[in-house]
């Protein structure tokens, strides 16, 4: 039987300190093969995330069913790092998405980062990043690391903003070692990006405040309101890794609610893929052990008006029509690209 009154009922409001969340699914099995040096990977995921990460941030680790060696490393880092309040171990691996949705949902920050374990932070990514969520308060999805080909990739809030709120408009690429590097970490044979894509990048501009971002991004490193994560779908997924499976749980919610999906205009993170290489090192060592660790002023942040019913559906046409070859070449030209993008 009970005895006696449970005090916490008589405390029963939750308060967190912090506003930022970052949850990093991870899944090495072994050490062979394609996962021979996937825990060095990991390692300087980690270690460059705590390096660049402010005081009113938390991280998640999820562990799908990794090695005892990997298990034991993340035991380590929760126990020295007050910044990593949470590691879940599984002993099974339920994928990458229910990771992330079974770590999101039971958690309360406004803000909250999706990373692959096999990303490299730099400095300053997170200032970035949040610092495009208060240019653009309808941002949903934003990225440290740009993309030129995520422009009309569920975008279609980009397109109706454009319209009424912003400005399109084509900027040379900050970094073109970056975008490099991301192509080759993918493993592909045949290159993703052509010379032109190395070069510009197409930008949208809020006129209210002059804010600036890249069209669309990806989502192997992404930040996101939380109220993607409650409005989305509740069901599991049962597919472990897959484009399409992210896109029905993270990509579809954002475009649904009425959200932005941007990135930010400089390459602030880096895909390493499942081998280390002496420049990751190199990036590594460049981070300061000491930073300024100090949040942005966040209450302003999380106010902001949804696209309406109406504007989502014309910015599905706008989206549909720019996915024309023949249009697009026009209205890109219109807009002083010349080459086909």
């Amino acid at each position: 039987m009970r005895v006696g009154i449970n005090p916490e009922k008589k405390n029963k409001d939750i308060k967190i300190d912090a506003y930022h969340r970052v949850i990093i699914p991870v899944y090495i099995p072994n050490f062979e093969g394609y996962f021979s040096d996937l825990l060095e990977v990991f390692k300087l995921c980690l270690e460059s995330l705590l390096k660049t990460i402010h005081n009113k941030t938390r991280i998640t680790i999820f562990n799908n069913n990794c090695h005892p060696a990997v298990k034991e490393y993340i035991d380590l880092k929760y126990a020295e790092s007050h910044l990593i309040d949470q590691v879940f171990h599984s002993k099974e691996n339920l994928g990458k998405v229910n990771a992330i949705l079974a770590s999101s949902k039971g958690n309360l920050e406004p803000l909250i980062t999706i990373t692959d374990a096999d990303v490299l932070f730099k400095k300053d990514w997170q200032k970035a990043v949040e610092s495009t969520f208060k240019g653009f308060p309808k941002a949903g999805i934003v990225s440290p690391v740009p993309s030129p080909l995520a422009y009309n990739n569920l975008t279609a809030n980009n397109w109706i903003f454009a319209f009424l709120k912003g400005k399109l408009f084509f900027e040379d690429v900050i970094d073109k070692l970056a975008l490099e590097r991301f192509d080759a970490s993918l493993g592909n044979d045949k290159r993703m990006y052509k010379g032109v894509h190395l070069e510009k990048f197409l930008i949208l501009k809020n006129k209210i405040n002059n804010a600036e971002a890249v069209m669309g991004c990806g989502h192997f490193v992404a930040t996101l309101r939380r109220e993607v994560f409650d409005k989305g779908t509740n069901q599991p997924a049962f597919i472990k890794v897959s484009n399409g499976v992210e896109t029905k749980f993270i990509d579809f919610p954002n475009e649904d609610l009425g959200f932005l999906r941007l990135a930010t205009k400089e390459n602030y993170a880096y895909h390493m893929g499942n081998t280390t290489e002496e420049w990751m090192y190199k990036e590594f060592d460049m981070l300061p052990d000491t930073i300024d660790k100090t949040p942005n002023e966040f209450e302003s942040l999380f106010y902001f008006n949804k696209n309406s019913f109406l504007n989502i559906y014309l910015g599905r046409i706008l989206s549909k029509l720019i996915s024309r070859k023949k249009i697009r070449k026009i209205y890109f030209k219109k807009l002083g690209m010349i080459s086909n993008y």
